[in-house]
């Protein structure tokens, strides 16, 4: 009840703007320690069920927050706080940049639906660094999602993605690679095989830490999970998916700017590609789920079906900050009814049987 009536202030604003003052007020909820301690006791949910190590990453619950949220790389200790297991901050391209013009993203309301355009602004690699590096040791497991400058062709594309592994690999607990955004020109032109294996290739010569592949909804379940399936074959760690739609019949009254649709909305398209993936690949890599999962249920459902951790997003915006304690209680109840001691049991559960 109280977010309600926050989130009715907040949505007077345009959407930046509000995700700037609520950026402001997490971090000054951060800078007062008996404040922050209350704040994340309460949002905190720390049972060892929910504990999982995955390819050597210690990860206290399986609720992440996803890619855009956290543009810039200074909001690790604040999604801590919130009672996220883990984070992913960027994207993050090699050179600074402001991103498509405004406007760029829109909220429908009805449908707990985010339309967005944004197109990769960030501050760079150099400065996202240095922001970063003030914060290691990181108190949450922090992917760090790479990706093209808007202006790099896509003949030397990888060359964005090579610099960047090599920029961050030592802070990053995984690395992530995005060629499946809607909103940078020809992006998901890069989901082929031939860039994929050389990529994966040459990325998996400069560092040994997890690589991740974010696929798009938008493939064909066949294409999704040929192209899964070739990038674990050329290296890749495991598989997000998804990104957002650019699937517009899904919504009325879509806003001119076009862009990606996240939310709500998103969720039965992604379940069915993820699904689809996991039933060929749950076993042999690790699966990470994202697309319009805002409840315990929802999450439950997912990993059940092979995914090891989840993500969201819009649901935080739509939901409010005690999403992720939410989720995490959830699962818990749900485990129980179940008669699991573990939350590896309810991974895969349904293609196990």
């Amino acid at each position: 009840m109280i977010y309600k009536n926050i989130k009715n202030l907040l949505y007077k604003f345009e959407p930046e703007v509000a995700h700037l003052i609520g950026e402001k007020f997490m971090h000054y909820i951060e800078s007062m320690p008996v404040i922050r301690d209350i704040w994340r006791n309460y949002h905190t949910v720390d049972d060892r069920r929910l504990h999982q190590n995955i390819l050597g990453i210690d990860f206290k619950n399986p609720v992440g927050l996803g890619a855009g949220f956290d543009k810039k790389g200074s909001l690790i200790r604040e999604m801590r706080s919130l009672g996220f297991g883990f984070s992913e901050i960027g994207t993050i391209t090699p050179k600074p940049q402001d991103g498509n013009p405004k406007p760029r993203i829109y909220r429908h309301l009805k449908e707990e639906t985010l339309q967005n355009a944004m197109g990769f602004n960030n501050d760079g690699m150099e400065i996202i660094k240095n922001r970063i590096s003030n914060l290691a040791p990181f108190v949450i497991p922090v992917g760090i999602n790479i990706g093209k400058n808007k202006i790099t062709s896509e003949d030397i594309a990888i060359n964005d993605y090579l610099i960047l592994i090599e920029k961050f690999h030592q802070l990053a607990s995984y690395l992530v690679i995005n060629i499946s955004s809607p909103n940078t020109p020809n992006l998901r032109n890069l989901q082929n095989e031939k860039f994929i294996k050389a990529l994966f290739s040459e990325g998996k010569k400069i560092t040994t830490k997890p690589i991740f592949l974010k696929i798009a909804p938008d493939l064909s379940i066949e294409n999704a999970i040929n192209l899964s399936n070739f990038a674990v074959e050329s290296g890749a760690s495991g598989i997000i998916a998804t990104n957002t739609t650019i699937d517009h019949s899904l919504i009325k009254n879509v806003q001119s700017f076009g862009g990606g649709l996240s939310g709500k909305v998103l969720r039965d398209k992604s379940f069915k590609l993820f699904e689809a993936i996991a039933k060929e690949l749950y076993g042999k890599t690790v699966l990470i789920s994202v697309g319009g999962i805002d409840s315990a249920e929802e999450t439950y459902k997912r990993l059940q079906v092979g995914a090891s951790l989840i993500q969201i997003y819009s649901a935080l915006i739509f939901k409010g900050p005690s999403l992720p304690s939410e989720i995490n209680k959830g699962i818990l109840k749900l485990m129980r009814r179940d008669g699991y001691s573990h939350i590896s049991e309810v991974i895969g559960s349904k293609l196990r049987k």
